[in-house]
């Protein structure tokens, strides 16, 4: 069935605008092809279908969030919950505002203030932060060779600011407990780490079946799991999680790299790689064809 499908989806979807634009306010983005477009599913029976761009590594940004948080509620359990909520934002997912407003305490794990505190928590409890971080994520998708993307790193180290302004503003809070540099560093690389729609859906498995890996490895509890598929549905595409959730109905996470994972719980795993981004950071095209699969399929969690 799924075969049919992405390939219905991938042809409806190549005739759509060529709408939005690429994140070029971090520079080694902006040479991406912008015209890039894959879609990846990979079932909990262990199927897989792709179609497109679904091989090219690219860098996955706060899709990666969802990661650092799962290694982090795998290390602390409850206690993350201290040092940051799990609303929605409502806000740009760089806001200052809003964390001054809430004094210090992100609204979430997902916008970068939040991801900011998961980072300082893992610097924390890891020996070797960046390629304990690396190891884990390579532990889940069983590949070995993923990487971060130095360039892009740096990239964003040379025109990170607004990150810069807000961990340091976490740290006049007092929600940041290491160098306020060394947190940068493990959030900037976090964010440049390369992989494609393929290896997405595999990293991302252990989310859509109770907490195992494809290997049969724990990461997280049930309980855990469920937690953290809430907190995708309703953070996990910024200030417009509630349209995705209208128009997908599917719990994920997105990144300004144009990467989208999402899935439905002991079902499927599914990935989309497109660079153009409507105005709230998230890929136009990935949005459209995952919308297209839970409306030509009937499968969502609603």
């Amino acid at each position: 069935m799924f075969d049919k499908v992405l390939q219905d989806i991938y042809t409806e979807s190549k005739l759509q605008p060529k709408i939005g634009e690429i994140a070029n306010y971090i520079p080694e983005l902006a040479n991406v092809n912008p015209d890039k477009f894959g879609i990846y599913l990979t079932s909990i029976s262990g199927e897989e279908f792709g179609i497109g761009d679904v091989h090219e590594r690219f860098s996955i940004q706060s899709v990666s969030k969802a990661l650092s948080v799962a290694l982090a509620y795998s290390l602390l359990g409850e206690k993350i919950w201290e040092r940051v909520g799990v609303e929605p934002s409502g806000n740009p997912f760089n806001s200052l505002v809003q964390l001054e407003y809430e004094k210090g305490i992100p609204r979430n794990p997902f916008i970068n203030a939040g991801a900011l505190v998961i980072a300082d928590m893992l610097i924390t409890e890891l020996k070797n932060p960046k390629e304990d971080f690396l190891g884990f994520i390579r532990n889940c998708s069983g590949i070995a060779d993923i990487n971060f993307d130095y360039k892009v790193a740096q990239s964003e180290k040379d025109t990170g600011f607004r990150n810069a302004a807000l961990a340091n503003f976490l740290k006049s809070f007092g929600n940041i407990n290491n160098d306020v540099d060394e947190v940068l560093d493990f959030y900037f690389h976090q964010c440049s780490i390369a992989m494609s729609c393929s290896e997405l859906t595999k990293t991302f498995f252990f989310f859509a079946n109770q907490g195992l890996t494809s290997s049969g490895e724990l990461i997280l509890n049930q309980s855990q799991v469920k937690r953290m598929n809430a907190l995708m549905q309703t953070c996990g595409f910024y200030d417009e999680s509630g349209e995705f959730t209208y128009r997908v109905g599917l719990p994920g996470k997105s990144g300004v790299g144009g990467g989208i994972v999402a899935l439905l719980p002991k079902q499927f795993i599914v990935s989309t790689w497109s660079p153009r981004l409507n105005s709230n950071g998230n890929s136009e095209l990935g949005m459209y064809a995952l919308e297209q699969l839970t409306t030509k399929t009937g499968m969502s969690i609603f």
